[in-house]
């Protein structure tokens, strides 16, 4: 399949980018994914090994279309808001002595 990533054509399989990622330790996932294998690797770093371009160069949209095409299941992380965590105002204030109200 011929895709655009960062602006330059490639030539994707599926199999082509299974070869490329065997052998490669996924890195810890902070935001979207994709399985390869039965492994989750993190967008920039598939698009990394399989575009071998630094990863400030193409966005994670673009890889995201380029496996969701070849046929990869991709992830995204939800988007979960930190509940219970005082901000500044209410750490100053607890720093103070004021009770802190959540």
């Amino acid at each position: 399949m011929r895709c655009v990533i960062a602006r330059f054509p490639f030539e994707l399989t599926k199999g082509g980018v299974l070869e490329s990622m065997k052998g490669i330790k996924p890195e810890p996932v902070t935001g979207e994914s994709v399985i390869i294998g039965r492994r989750h690797y993190p967008v920039k770093q598939v698009g990394q090994v399989i575009t071998r371009q630094d990863r400030r160069d193409f966005s994670a949209a673009e890889v995201l279309r380029a496996m969701t095409q070849l046929g990869f299941t991709c992830r995204a992380l939800p988007n979960a808001e930190p509940r219970g965590i005082p901000g500044s105002l209410q750490h100053a204030s607890a720093m103070l002595g004021a009770p802190v109200t959540v």
